[in-house]
């Protein structure tokens, strides 16, 4: 099974798209696709893939009940589908995550009961079969590190990193390995980096210098995607991937969209060959 975590420490550089439509890739391929979204934001993935729905219902069921052991049903109704994707949809709740994980926590330690706060995801995947059900999981939390970070990388335990090639992507660039590390050293555990993914990329001097850099510290660069943003935009505005919104939103093929396209269809086959070999 396929598991990762879209995360960067700087937003805005298309971690959520990526998450998104990687998916609906692996899922054009015949694989079962789950994606939990752990980003409170309101233009999240969920929105993106237009199943939240349930955001803001203070009596619905969602994740950080689940994650808490308090759940209202069982986790196979929080799933909700979307281009062939099953998604967990993230709910407001989630911005209160780490409070109700740390006072869970107090509860368990008040009887004498171990309670990890950073592997509840972990714990709610297992216990439900997760990895028997599906190919591919792929977790999408915001860019701060806290506990919704944490639970991501406890239980998939490996990164697909995007960044924008500009000055705040250069800091980015020199604190990967940094990165890694202090994410290894906090929770314990070791976690690989399957690729680096230069977005809105324009071919600069700069921003050469940037992937080199990249690739000079080792890590895996497979595409690199140019500047796309009338393409993303128009995801976001129809709440939809790009494959759909080309084929449903657009009423002429644009060479560079559809190579767009193949790339992330590229992306998407690497990331399965790193893990699966295939």
């Amino acid at each position: 099974m396929l598991t990762y975590t879209v995360y960067s420490e700087a937003g805005g550089v298309g971690k959520t798209t990526f998450a998104a439509n990687l998916a609906v890739a692996d899922a054009n391929h015949g694989r079962d696709v789950l994606v939990v979204d752990l980003d409170p934001q309101e233009g999240s993935l969920s929105y993106l893939m237009d199943v939240a729905d349930d955001r803001g219902d203070p009596e619905a069921d969602h994740l950080p009940r689940h994650l808490i052991d308090r759940p209202r049903g069982d986790f196979e109704g929080l799933i909700k589908q979307s281009e062939g994707v099953d998604i967990v949809p993230g709910h407001n709740q989630l911005e209160n995550l780490s409070t109700l994980l740390n006072r869970r926590q107090r509860e368990a330690e008040d009887f004498g009961e171990r309670f990890n706060p950073n592997k509840q995801l972990l714990r709610v995947l297992r216990e439900n079969d997760v990895q028997e059900k599906y190919d591919t999981v792929i977790v999408d939390p915001p860019a701060t590190a806290d506990h919704k970070l944490y639970n991501a990388i406890h239980a998939t335990r490996n990164l697909l990193i995007p960044f924008e090639p500009s000055g705040k992507g250069q800091q980015s660039v020199e604190g990967l390995e940094d990165l890694v590390i202090g994410l290894e050293e906090n929770l314990s555990i070791n976690v690989g980096v399957l690729a680096v993914v230069p977005n809105e990329f324009k071919n600069t001097n700069d921003q050469q210098e940037m992937l080199e850099e990249i690739q000079q510290q080792g890590f895996d660069v497979p595409v690199v995607i140019g500047e796309r943003k009338s393409l993303f935009e128009g995801c976001w505005r129809q709440q939809c991937s790009a494959y759909r919104y080309l084929e449903e939103h657009r009423d002429r093929e644009r060479d560079y969209e559809l190579e767009t396209l193949e790339q992330i269809d590229q992306l998407a086959k690497h990331l399965r060959s790193t893990v699966e070999g295939t």
